[in-house]
């Protein structure tokens, strides 16, 4: 993160602070939330899976808050993989999985009560912080009423976080080039069959008119309803 970028936030005195970065234990997100808690600022990581690295013990055991996705696979960082249309192709999918695994509401919701308490707290300073690792079983906690979208949905989260193991090995340990193609590839490959999964859990639950849909009102209270032709509770 640049350090004009924190030395702003530091000035502007924020109720939190949110620090997104793919990885979070690299210099620059470590050195970014390491001096906005030097600062007094309450500090929020939102990052990929980095639960297996010795250096993150440190960070859950620590007072900053966590939000770790461990489907938020990183794209195949191959030249092959890096054209504009294949990247936007491969995000998409990624995206549709968090999103309609549960991934991204569980996320929002965290995010939401943080900024409740910020705002209730606002003169003690003290904010409730979440420490949320978003495993498949989390994320499609709550979801999900037809219990074949249920399993859809777990086997898409599942494929996601076994997308990045492949990309790893395409991008950082396999050097001849006719060797990685076809693993990154296949990784690719799997995002979309993982977003494809996400598509029919969603047409399971709309046959039986059981969406769960969640919007926040003018007063930021969040309501939510599943039936299509219905109100928001």
């Amino acid at each position: 993160m640049s350090i004009r970028v924190v030395s702003n936030l530091k000035a502007y005195k924020p109720d939190f602070c949110i620090v997104v970065s793919p990885n979070g234990v690299l210099p620059g997100p470590t050195g970014a939330r390491e001096q906005l808690a030097a600062a007094g600022i309450p500090t929020i990581i939102i990052t990929d899976d980095v639960t297996t690295k010795k250096e993150w013990e440190g960070v859950k055991a620590s007072k900053f808050g966590y939000i770790i996705m461990k489907a938020d696979s990183m794209i195949g960082a191959r030249r092959e993989f890096l054209d504009p249309v294949e990247m936007a192709d491969y995000n998409g999918n990624l995206v549709k999985v968090l999103a309609m695994t549960g991934a991204f509401r569980k996320l929002q919701v965290a995010l939401d009560k943080s900024s409740t308490r910020s705002r209730l707290e606002r003169a003690a300073r003290t904010i409730e912080l979440p420490k949320i690792i978003m495993t498949t079983d989390k994320a499609v906690d709550g979801e999900f009423t037809n219990p074949y979208a249920l399993a859809k949905a777990r086997a898409a989260h599942e494929i996601a976080m076994a997308v990045a193991g492949q990309n790893v090995k395409g991008c950082f340990m396999t050097k001849e080039w006719e060797k990685y193609i076809p693993i990154v590839a296949s990784a690719h490959e799997m995002m979309r069959h993982a977003a494809q999964l996400c598509d029919e859990a969603r047409e399971l639950e709309k046959a039986g008119d059981c969406i769960l849909r969640q919007a926040h009102k003018k007063d930021g209270m969040l309501v939510r309803k599943t039936k299509l032709v219905a109100k928001f509770d």
